[in-house]
């Protein structure tokens, strides 16, 4: 038989998290951000659970071709835009939308020739200095885009640093403002974080308009991630996991007290105890750093992580379930995160931080040894 570590989506859940975006920004449309393969789960396994998006956003050319190849025909926009001239000639010929965030970009689209104008996004850098034009270049940017016969039209976007953090979004949003003020085109400025926490406040001071603007762009929050996690669980924002990581136990230990676990030593046992062995390592793409006490569920029961992760196998507690008097031995099932077989859920957030990381980086670690299932 196979290895039995496996990764299966959940396309329910995932409709169900773009339907929060959408109660959150009941005006706006919605782009259901796959870049980095959909964040690990694979464009072509959520597609259709997202085909109700208004939009898709990502990256690579690549993964957009992917989606027409789906037949999707509605809008993609690629939110680094081109990264070379050439990627315009596959632009027109995908009807791709794109940022402009450099006056390279814009002198490739000069240059370029082609029968369809294009829809460009031009991205201001609010605050966050990665991409995007300062403040005081960015009229003279839409101006030259303007006056392009190859533009057919020209949206505004920018990306909030500190949506999910106690600095807030104002000084961006009043630098969006100032920046943007009577120019024409749909606006795009929320993510995840600022969809739940700031998708319904003001814009502009008409009364009208909100942060939600024209579009949103809902990236981990689709795929069940709390985006200010620890300040907000999952749960609290109405989120369902969307992948579930899952293995099974394929050995026991039973440990005396000083006996030590996995390489390094780095756990001992302080009183008898049993040791499920269990196959996922880091080459599945679990996290090495993984701590002892990084949370597990055994037959859905909550337990914890020993010693030190590694390359094919980890080490979980089993103490847990024989006090309780769950029977667990080899073949019982370990969820890693997602939704045990039992209903018990483990929010990969929760794993993330006892790693020391964010959900983000462990959902699209996944490597591409684990098998996926829907």
């Amino acid at each position: 038989m196979p290895r039995p570590i496996l990764a299966t989506v959940h396309p329910e859940a995932l409709r169900h998290n773009l339907n929060q975006a959408r109660e959150r920004a009941p005006d706006a449309r919605v782009w259901a951000v796959v870049k980095a393969n959909a964040y690990g789960h694979g464009i072509e396994r959520v597609f259709e659970a997202l085909r109700s998006a208004d939009g898709f956003a990502l990256l690579d050319l690549a993964e957009a071709e992917r989606l027409r190849a789906l037949d999707w025909r509605g809008p993609i926009l690629l939110l680094e835009g081109v990264f070379e001239p050439r990627d315009l000639e596959l632009c027109s010929r995908l009807h791709l939308w794109h940022a402009v965030h450099c006056n390279e970009q814009i002198d490739w689209l000069a240059a370029h020739k082609t029968q369809v104008p294009h829809r460009v996004f031009l991205k201001l850098n609010s605050g966050m200095n990665r991409l995007g034009f300062a403040p005081g270049a960015f009229r003279a940017a839409w101006a030259r885009l303007n006056a392009l016969p190859q533009v057919e039209e020209i949206s505004l976007m920018t990306h909030f640093s500190d949506a999910d953090g106690p600095r807030g979004i104002a000084h961006q949003v009043a630098a969006f403002e100032a920046a943007t003020a009577d120019l024409p085109g749909e606006r795009t400025l929320c993510n995840s974080a600022a969809i739940l926490r700031h998708a319904r406040s003001p814009l502009r001071g008409d009364g009208v308009t909100t942060l939600a603007a024209d579009w949103v762009r809902e990236g981990i929050a689709l795929y069940g991630g709390a985006p200010d996690h620890p300040e907000h669980t999952a749960a609290g924002w109405n989120l369902l996991p969307t992948m579930t990581l899952s293995s099974r136990i394929i050995g026991t230990q039973l440990l005396q007290p000083g006996d030590t676990v996995g390489y390094g030593s780095a756990f001992a046992a302080e009183a008898p105890m049993r040791v499920g062995v269990v196959a996922c390592g880091y080459a599945d793409g679990y996290p090495r750093h993984a701590p002892t006490g990084t949370p597990v569920l055994v037959a859905g029961v909550r337990t914890r992580v020993l010693g030190r992760v590694s390359m094919d196998m980890l080490a979980v507690d089993l103490s847990p379930l024989d006090v309780a008097g769950v029977p667990c031995g080899i073949g019982a099932e370990v969820v890693l995160w997602g939704v045990s077989a039992t209903g018990a859920a483990l929010p990969v957030d929760e794993v993330a931080a006892a790693a020391g990381t964010i959900s983000y980086e462990l959902l699209c670690a996944v490597a591409a040894r684990v098998p996926f299932a829907l």
